[in-house]
């Protein structure tokens, strides 16, 4: 096993990084020797791991306890790399079970700061089986509803990785950390070293934010905040209307009645902002915690035909999700990815605190066609909430589904059930604003039944204007009227029972 290199940091100091003064409180498992050179009769098995104590000070590659992060306690493990490369034995699943038995009896989110090459050789099959014991740790964890955060260190390989990394709720990394399961000496001699590293993983939707050290503290800290444990949340208020009012109605739906759809899904905004780029991703925003608008009635005019509502809806100038999310949170903490390898740059989701502390988990699309990527990464957010307690905001605004062949192999049709299905199955309440496009099921897939608000500028339709006109073989001249039958107006959406309110 490799020693740890100069550069990386020991188990305690990894913890010491994050408690800093609050201390740590170490717990130990009860006692259980291995034979003599382990389960395998391994020779120099002992003299080995002797060795290695006597290098790193430590018992086994890892260690656990208690402590406070911030202002927020919780249950740590840390790995040792230099003992033995912080692979994973007998002894150290024990002490592994034990930190989630510790934070499952406490009822306290769990943190894991991982460095490891994987199962330990020297014990074999006994060692591999360790994985059972932390996937089942694991899952009992997650159904006590407690949160779990593992921040991946240099390096995270192999079976670690597979569980204690990758398979917790947030997946943080240290820059330039080389994350994967295969380690270095075991992948094919041409395979692209970027695939194997913290940034390679982020770009691939497997870590959701690649976190500098010195912002590490602050990061793990609001995610504590966000993810809790919490109990009996209320609603996530519906947001203020950002609408621009008395902007005129561009050339698309225009008295004409011919449509052009060049401004849909673009603006500042689109498929952009801090959801998508690397580090904590915490964002702010001057309006957090506003009081919602929702009740108090539509400020501006209501369109007054289905054309100038597409039109609004379209207007490159409309404020788009960006704008909302940093109007309605404090702080915001995205989570990255579909974990199958893929991202929706249009799709913006993950926790975030308003201004008074409380946290809500948000999905929201930007104006683009949302891709499966997209639909996966919004279920995995609306399942993790549901299981912490957290309520749901959903930000809906595309023109529909991708439908181009990407998307088909993909599988858009099934990400769009899962997305249904995982909305449908939450038990904390969800909230939908409906902020510019709403494009037949490929947005509905995120919408609340019986909470949905729309604002002025928005339209919720079966299908797009000029594809019934094209359907109906009507000209493009009749666009507009076919937008007026479709009853897609705010107004509308509300006299149809489909929204509770107008935001404005």
């Amino acid at each position: 096993m490799p020693d740890a290199g100069p550069d990386r940091a020991t188990a305690r100091k990894a913890i010491a990084l994050l408690t800093g003064a609050a201390g740590f409180t170490e717990h130990r498992p009860p006692p259980s020797p291995l034979p003599p050179d382990g389960p395998l009769g391994w020779a120099g098995y002992d003299a080995a791991r002797e060795r290695a104590s006597a290098r790193t000070g430590e018992e086994e590659s890892v260690l656990y306890g208690t402590g406070v992060v911030g202002d927020r306690a919780c249950v740590l493990l840390s790995f040792e790399f230099g003992f033995l490369g912080g692979s994973l034995g007998r002894q150290t699943g024990d002490r592994l079970a034990a930190a989630y038995e510790l934070a499952l009896a406490r009822r306290l989110p769990l943190v894991a700061l991982v460095a490891t090459g994987g199962s330990r050789m020297q014990e074999g099959m006994i060692a591999l089986t360790q994985l059972q014991r932390v996937a089942a740790a694991s899952v009992r964890l997650r159904a006590a509803g407690l949160p779990q955060i593992a921040v991946v260190r240099d390096p995270t390989t192999g079976g670690g990785w597979a569980t204690v990394g990758a398979g917790a709720d947030v997946v943080l990394a240290l820059p330039g950390a080389q994350v994967g399961f295969a380690g270095s000496r075991v992948r094919p001699p041409d395979a692209d070293p970027y695939a194997y590293s913290a940034e390679g993983q982020f770009e691939a939707g497997q870590v959701d934010a690649v976190v500098p050290a010195d912002e590490l503290t602050a990061a793990v800290t609001h995610w504590l905040r966000a993810l809790g444990p919490h109990e009996d949340l209320p609603a996530a208020p519906v947001p203020r209307a950002l609408s621009v009012a008395g902007a005129p109605v561009p050339r698309a739906l225009s008295a004409g009645g011919t449509e052009s759809a060049a401004g849909a899904g673009t603006g500042a905004g689109a498929g952009t902002g801090a959801g998508a780029a690397k580090g904590s991703g915490a964002g702010t925003g001057s309006g957090a915690g506003t009081p919602s608008a929702a009740d108090s009635g539509p400020a501006v005019p209501l369109p007054e035909t289905g054309r100038e509502a597409v039109a609004r809806a379209r207007d490159p100038r409309r404020p788009r999700a960006e704008a909302y999310l940093a109007d309605y949170f404090a702080v915001r903490l995205p989570l990255h990815g579909d974990r199958s390898g893929s991202t929706d740059p249009g799709l913006l989701c993950g926790f975030g605190l308003r201004g008074d502390g409380q946290p809500v988990a948000y999905v929201a699309q930007c104006g683009t066609p949302t891709r499966p990527a997209g639909y996966r990464a919004a279920a995995r957010t609306i399942r993790l909430a549901d299981r912490l307690g957290v309520p749901v905001l959903t930000l809906v605004d595309t023109p529909g589904a991708a439908n181009d062949a990407e998307a088909e192999r993909a599988g858009a049709g099934a990400a769009i059930a899962d997305t249904f299905a995982a909305v449908a199955a939450a038990r904390v309440p969800v909230t939908t604003l409906v902020i510019g496009e709403g494009g037949s099921g490929g947005a509905l897939a995120l919408a609340a039944p019986d909470n949905t608000h729309v604002t002025v500028d928005s339209y919720f339709s079966v299908i797009a204007p000029e594809l019934a006109a094209a359907i109906l073989k009507r000209p493009p001249s009749k666009t507009g009227a076919t937008a007026d039958q479709l009853r897609l107006r705010p107004q509308d959406l509300v006299d149809l029972g489909f929204a509770r309110s107008i935001v404005g």
